[in-house]
């Protein structure tokens, strides 16, 4: 049952609250019978809302209210008055109330308030709550950095994380930019505005103008309502745009602006926007063999590559495959509900001398499609899929596929494979378009655990 806290002095407000509110609400008063301090009288209730007098003559309202505000912050407050006075209402919510009722009161909508500021709270509960299990999963005690190459990583981004400074994270596929980019918003000042995540390689270049942008209504075929841009949703945070290589010249152009201005206009308006946004860019290309050939702006890589780290490949920190390959199979198992206590010798002794052309990313699908398999208390090589198992590590192997037109399924599943079952790559890989090779893959009935359409 929910508890309700009226501050009034008025008995006939109080007999009126209590048939409104009671059942389905617990209502207590105050001033009280037992002659409690307010400050007692929280401390030893929890209280879920506040009906507040603006006219009471025992303590000061407003005052009372400020109190609130700043020892409970998430406890709506209503503010009550006999009279409707506008300069009582900007008082009431320049000073934190949730709502302003005046006379004449109806039991309806009494009810009505208290439920909006029920939810209320109850949003902002959870949104809390989110943002500190969030604060404990980008933590950068979490990030396994048993290498000296990740321990110097983590050295670095911490100092990177305490600036406002544009940031470049350079890393092949796979070796948890994403991650790490996470991480040093929730470590910064800025922890509690937006994180807003872009992959510039999965979204069609007009697409990604509005993507990021936004566009006013009627700017383009298709275009029916006005849309807000990620750069101005996220105001006061950070901005992480992933295979920034990926965007076009075109598109470079205009948000080189944003990096040097921070301002733009939507497509199809004229009103210019400012947002203080920060930039957390990465790639898995050589920017710089990119700027020589033409395809990425110099003047743009001088902004974005302000601040630099490097994520090393997974075969180049083998200190933090045993690690790593521990804490994907305890989030498997919890996602799976199931009870695997670690790996056998030989399969530890697999991970470590395998050289994960996939990096992280492959060694998660590897742990979760063995954790499906698995029925003992340890994963055993048989439920351990890798290409050239076994192999001592090495440089991540180029494989060349030229043609299907023989053993297609096999090619097809090396490809994905090396690739860590994302078929985009793949396909690449592979020379075909993402479409052919998914029309292949229907028809050679392959499947994948981590797929949702198999599902």
């Amino acid at each position: 049952m929910r508890n309700i806290l009226i501050i009034n002095e008025d008995s006939s407000w109080r007999e009126f609250l209590l048939k409104a509110l009671s059942p389905p609400y617990k209502v207590s008063f105050w001033p009280d019978s037992g002659g409690y301090s307010i400050s007692n009288l929280v401390r030893q209730n929890k209280y879920d809302a506040v009906f507040l007098s603006a006219q009471l003559q025992l303590e000061d309202g407003f005052k009372l209210l400020r109190w609130f505000k700043n020892g409970a912050e998430y406890l709506p407050v209503i503010v009550t008055s006999e009279v409707e006075k506008s300069e009582l209402i900007v008082k009431a919510v320049k000073e934190g109330a949730f709502d302003f009722l005046s006379r004449p009161f109806s039991a309806e909508k009494i009810n009505l308030t208290i439920e909006r500021a029920l939810e209320n709270r109850g949003l902002k509960n959870e949104i809390d709550y989110l943002r500190r299990k969030q604060d404990i999963v980008y933590d950068f005690d979490q990030i396994i950095s048993v290498s000296p190459s990740m321990q110097q990583v983590v050295k670095t981004v911490k100092k990177f994380a305490s600036t406002d400074s544009t940031i470049l994270i350079t890393g092949e596929t796979g070796t948890g930019k994403s991650f790490l980019s996470g991480a040093i918003h929730f470590n910064s000042a800025r922890r509690k505005k937006p994180f807003i995540n872009i992959n510039c390689a999965n979204i069609h270049e007009t697409l990604l103008e509005s993507e990021l942008f936004g566009h006013e209504k009627g700017s383009f075929t298709g275009a029916s309502k006005t849309r807000i841009g990620r750069l101005e949703q996220g105001n006061g945070g950070t901005v992480f745009l992933d295979e920034i290589g990926e965007m076009s010249i075109p598109l470079q152009s205009k948000f080189l602006r944003v990096l040097e201005s921070k301002r733009f206009e939507r497509l199809g308006g004229n009103q210019t926007i400012y947002s203080d946004v920060r930039i957390i860019a990465a790639t898995n290309k050589m920017l710089e063999e990119e700027v020589t050939a033409g395809r990425f702006r110099e003047d743009l890589y001088y902004r974005i590559n302000v601040l630099r780290v490097h994520l090393p490949p997974l075969r180049e920190r083998k200190e933090c495959i045993e690690h790593l390959a521990q804490a994907l199979l305890e989030k498997t198992c919890s996602s799976l509900h199931k009870k695997i206590e670690g790996f056998s010798p030989e399969v530890l002794s697999l991970l470590k001398s395998y050289s994960w052309p996939g990096n992280i990313r492959q060694l998660a699908n590897t742990i979760e499609r063995a954790a499906i398999l698995e029925e003992r208390s340890v994963i055993t090589k048989e439920n351990v899929l890798l290409s050239e198992l076994g192999r001592p590590a090495k440089a991540a192997p180029q494989i060349q596929i030229k043609s299907l037109e023989s053993n297609e399924k096999e090619a097809i599943l090396s490809a994905l494979e090396e690739c860590a079952w994302v078929q985009k790559e793949a396909a690449e890989r592979l020379g075909v378009s993402p479409r052919a090779l998914n029309y292949k893959i229907r028809k050679l009935g392959i499947t994948h655990p981590r797929w949702l359409k198999n599902r």
